[in-house]
């Protein structure tokens, strides 16, 4: 079944035998919760009814108890039965009590231990928080005289490798089953599949899946999901299809697999297909097919379905707070999503961020990062995506020393820097002005990706450096990475900003005749903004009229400033005429409209606009400007008096409003104020 599948691995590497650590010492450290499976001790066994010390582990309550239970093994000799022995080793790996520390000197110093001793064990070390030692735990089996690993090992050391993403190690093993002769065992074999569906190789289990012989429920499943976890919603459920046409049934498994991928698909149709499915065959609506309907719903739009769910739980995961919080908080309903937050019983990390990535999501990049003040108060520790999330709060903000002090954070208490958290960073510290630092942190980073690349450049086009931003473009191409549609979008704002006409047409051509990316509206905006600063107002109008789609609001305001820049009343007429078209009432074409004829010296006309605006009852809307002071952002409007020292602020306006007019009134010339004369006294 595997030969073919290990000829095109050995193709691809020289992998003489599995490449395992090669230290032998059992590492002791804390353990996760030990997972609540039910263990058969097997009370009724003929051997356990004649020796009652064998019973009573089954009653033992601590390490100290079967420690008691051991030194009567000792004395009565019992413990050099191999079946007694791996009874006390199986206590120490897998029951509730267990001390994996204990498990291997027992079991190092058992003579001549069982292969259901050494499995045990390796599944106990599978179980717990370091899965590698039972790798290290399988090299010691191969170094032993008179055992052998069976077909109840390998499927344990596959799972390690999926834990792990160990896919060499994987590639290794698999040749010690081939040896064997384990690769027609179903358990095995769905064990392989599973390694290589969890490494990503997914090609690799199809491979393997297609040509094995012993294919079951659990096989299908787990390509399905492996599927379904690459984001390849298609194939999964064309996998399904399959799979009915085999005449298999699907199970509680095979649903999740099939609900995910209607939620990636924001099929809601074959998603209520799938519940319905679900209900009238009885499958049994676990947790976890719960959670993924409930997931499905919301990212389909059917939110009131979705909370039906949710209420209907008894048992209520943290996946399934979360998952509701989610699904409100990207459908804008973020009171509604802070309110099932501060339901939730108990909360760890992940749902913070959630509610923070809500908000930023939303544009509220403040309440972010009050949300952000607040999980601190509560002793939650972030994560990198936490301060991914609050760095993008602080580039919507402009807050540089509330990023500056999470860079810090970071720093401090070692958080990986994967591409993602440096990609914010660059970011952050590119939005918030300080593009050396951005270029700092660019160059320091140890792994880049497109985003990475987009994000330097993008901030390089904002700073004015157009060359730079072209330059940093071309080494992108260079180190063989692919450009996106947010890429171009920086490339040509750069352009734009350095009046770089001829590099502009040259990329927005190279959108789509080099990398096959249709231009969006965006991108004409770029181009119509950088035609129009260069006065090529006819060629920008042009280019709005060859467009594809229909220009909005912003295309238009682009030529619409241009022509103002210009002079050109006449075509800024027709373009002013569209844009009220599209939004009577925006005050800013109105108010730019009357400045244009106020410059052009047409002041009926301007009259005419003011005129006009009034009576269409459109108000000038007020702008709104942010200052961070001490880590804290405050925004404020025209007339603005909500700020409790409004008073105070307004004084020191008043203040240097008067300093600037005696700036004003002071001569071009040098020297002392008495040369000033009387006319700067009345001045002051």
């Amino acid at each position: 079944m595997f030969i073919l599948f290990l000829v095109r691995l050995r193709s691809q590497r020289s992998i003489p035998k599995p490449s395992l650590p090669s230290s032998l010492h059992i590492h002791s450290r804390s353990l996760l919760p030990h997972k609540e499976n039910p263990i058969n001790w097997n009370t009724n066994h003929s051997f356990v009814l004649s020796n009652p010390l064998l019973s009573l582990l089954e009653k033992c309550k601590s390490i100290y108890q079967l420690k008691q239970i051991q030194s009567q093994m000792v004395l009565t000799g019992l413990i050099s039965d191999g079946f007694a022995s791996s009874r006390l080793i199986s206590f120490c790996a897998i029951s509730e009590w267990r001390d994996l520390d204990y498990c291997t000197k027992i079991l190092f110093n058992t003579r001549n231990p069982n292969s259901f001793s050494w499995n045990v064990a390796i599944r106990g070390f599978l179980d717990s928080e370091i899965p590698r030692e039972a790798v290290v735990l399988y090299k010691k089996v191969l170094q032993c005289d008179g055992i052998k690993p069976d077909n109840y090992t390998y499927p344990l050391l596959f799972k390690a490798c999926a834990r792990l993403s160990l896919i060499r190690l994987g590639n290794g093993i698999l040749g010690h089953v081939l040896h064997l002769g384990f690769d027609s065992d179903v358990f095995v074999s769905n064990a392989v599949i599973h390694m290589l569906v969890s490494c990503g190789d997914l090609e690799g289990a199809r491979k393997v899946f297609d040509e094995s012989c012993v294919r079951d429920l659990v096989s299908w499943n787990s390509m399905i999901n492996g599927y379904v976890r690459r984001g390849s919603a298609c194939e999964a459920l064309n996998f399904y299809r399959e799979m009915q046409v085999e005449g298999i049934k699907p199970d509680e498994v095979t649903m999740i697999g099939v609900v995910s991928s209607c939620a990636q698909l924001e099929d809601l149709d074959l998603g209520r297909e799938s519940h319905r499915y679900i209900e009238e065959n009885g499958l049994k609506l676990t947790i976890s097919l719960a959670n993924a309907l409930m997931d499905m719903y919301m990212k389909c739009g059917n939110l009131e379905e979705a909370r039906k769910l949710f209420d209907s739980m008894t048992n209520k995961t943290m996946v399934s707070w979360t998952t509701i919080i989610v699904g409100y908080a990207k459908s804008g309903l973020l009171d509604m999503a802070r309110k099932i937050f501060y339901a939730m019983p108990d909360k760890d990390v992940v749902p913070w961020n959630a509610m923070i990535g809500g908000y930023v999501h939303a544009n509220r990049g403040k309440e972010a990062l009050v949300l952000f003040n607040e999980m601190q108060a509560m002793n939650i520790k972030p994560d990198e995506v936490t301060m991914v999330n609050c760095l993008s709060a602080c580039s919507q903000l402009g807050a540089l020393n509330v990023g500056i002090w999470i860079h810090h954070y970071i720093e401090k208490y070692e958080l990986s820097l994967n591409v993602a958290l440096g990609t914010a960073l660059v970011d952050m510290y590119a939005k918030c002005g300080k593009i050396s630092k951005a270029l700092q942190v660019f160059q320091e980073l140890p792994r880049r990706n497109s985003l990475t690349w987009t994000a330097i450049i993008c901030g390089l086009a904002l700073h004015g450096n157009a060359y730079d931003a072209i330059a940093y473009f071309s080494e992108m191409i260079d180190s063989n990475l692919v450009p996106d549609e947010v890429t171009f979008l920086g490339l040509l704002s750069a352009c734009c900003h350095g009046g770089l006409v001829e590099e502009g047409r040259k990329y927005f051509a190279q959108m789509s005749s080099k990398f096959n990316l249709s231009p969006k509206l965006k991108h004409y905006s770029c181009m119509v903004d950088l035609l129009g600063r260069a006065g090529l107002l006819e060629e920008a109008e042009a280019l709005i009229k060859s467009m594809p789609m229909a220009a909005d609001a912003v295309v238009w305001g682009a030529l619409f400033f241009a022509c103002r820049i210009h002079g050109n009343v006449l075509m800024g007429e027709r373009v002013a005429s569209k844009l009220l078209q599209l939004d009577p009432h925006d005050s800013g074409i109105y108010v730019l409209l009357a400045n244009m004829y106020g410059e052009a010296e047409m002041w009926e006309e301007a009259r005419k606009v003011r005129k006009m605006m009034r009576q269409r009852g459109v108000e000038k809307t007020p702008g709104c400007s942010s200052i961070e002071v001490n880590g804290i952002v405050y925004e404020f409007i025209v007339r603005d008096k909500s700020h409790p020292e409004s008073e105070q602020i307004y004084e020191c306006l008043i203040q240097l409003t008067r300093q600037l007019e005696l700036v004003e009134c002071m001569p071009d010339f040098p020297g002392d104020n008495s040369l000033f004369g009387s006319n700067f006294d009345r001045c002051i």
